[in-house]
């Protein structure tokens, strides 16, 4: 049964169809899995029935499985998982059992982002101490990510060849190992040669942009706690974390005209409707342009 997962996992990298972080979600979800029926004195996926499926999502969303009641997202996730593993089994592996065909998940509704505003990101920026390496490199980063929108993810794995200084663009490895094309500004370009010339400029031998102060690449829970730490010496009273400058980024460029689809292509976005969540943050925009967009509206302000 570990084989057929290794091969699963394999033919989702070889396919481009998921990135490392959520192949590795798909294994360690369907380990979970795997790990509940042979407790049964299940060895065989076929053998895997619809009343199994069930007991096994009762006993996930209890939290009797992972030793702690899960949110609805990570339930969904972990089942999401599951469907797309036997839709695999079915095409790839010959196996003619789908208990999970007519298993439905329960709708989630989806959560707003956190974002921050202008003023709040300019507090944030203002709480790092810009005179030594460490202060100077992690206020780069957190202007990147609100100034370019990209993942942390995506930040940590930048390499020094990533970067078009005459073209003021970055070449970004998204999920999927999809690559897109984000400019940035004259203020970050001016930064980042400041500290490749002045600190990255110690660490010759490594490669990615962004390094520890021992030259190591930097992780995205380094950031993650990072954000979080300035945020509270800032004072403000939000969880800053990568995505919520991901989300600030959107709103933002929305707020100022930029078109949906430009933002889709910017974020990375597959799907338009990823993209839409960010159109519910911004109601005053809408307003704007129904007011002046609309024939109507035009007619009786004459």
């Amino acid at each position: 049964m570990k084989k057929a997962l290794d091969n699963f996992i394999k033919y989702l990298r070889q396919n481009g169809s998921a990135s490392k972080n959520t192949a590795d979600g798909y294994y360690r979800d369907i380990s979970r899995f795997i790990a509940f029926i042979n407790d049964k004195g299940i060895d065989d996926y076929e053998k895997v029935t619809k009343e199994i499926i069930y007991l096994y999502s009762e006993e996930l969303r209890n939290g009797k499985i992972t030793a702690k009641k899960i949110s609805n997202a990570t339930f969904s996730r972990n089942m999401s998982s599951l469907k797309s593993f036997y839709r695999y089994l079915n095409m790839v592996e010959g196996i003619k059992n789908n208990p999970l065909s007519s298993f439905k998940n329960a709708k989630i509704k989806r959560k707003l982002p956190d974002t921050l505003t202008y003023n709040q990101v300019e507090t944030l920026l203002n709480a790092f101490d810009l005179s030594c390496e460490k202060g100077y490199r992690d206020h780069l980063m957190t202007e990147m990510l609100y100034a370019t929108g990209i993942r942390v993810s995506e930040l940590v794995n930048l390499k020094i060849n990533d970067f078009y200084f005459d073209e003021m663009i970055i070449r970004v490895i998204g999920k999927g190992d999809k690559e897109r094309i984000v400019p940035f500004y004259q203020g970050i370009a001016d930064q980042c040669r400041f500290y490749l010339d002045h600190y990255r400029s110690n660490y010759s031998s490594a490669t990615a942009f962004f390094v520890s102060l021992k030259g190591k690449a930097l992780t995205s829970r380094y950031i993650q706690s990072m954000l979080k730490a300035t945020g509270i010496k800032a004072g403000l009273m939000i969880n800053v974390h990568p995505h919520a400058l991901r989300h600030s980024f959107a709103t933002a460029l929305l707020d100022n005209g930029a078109d949906l689809r430009v933002v889709q292509e910017l974020l990375g976005h597959d799907n338009l409707s990823t993209t839409q969540l960010y159109t519910h943050l911004t109601p005053d925009r809408l307003k704007d342009v129904v007011n002046k967009a609309h024939p109507l509206n035009k007619r009786s302000n004459h």
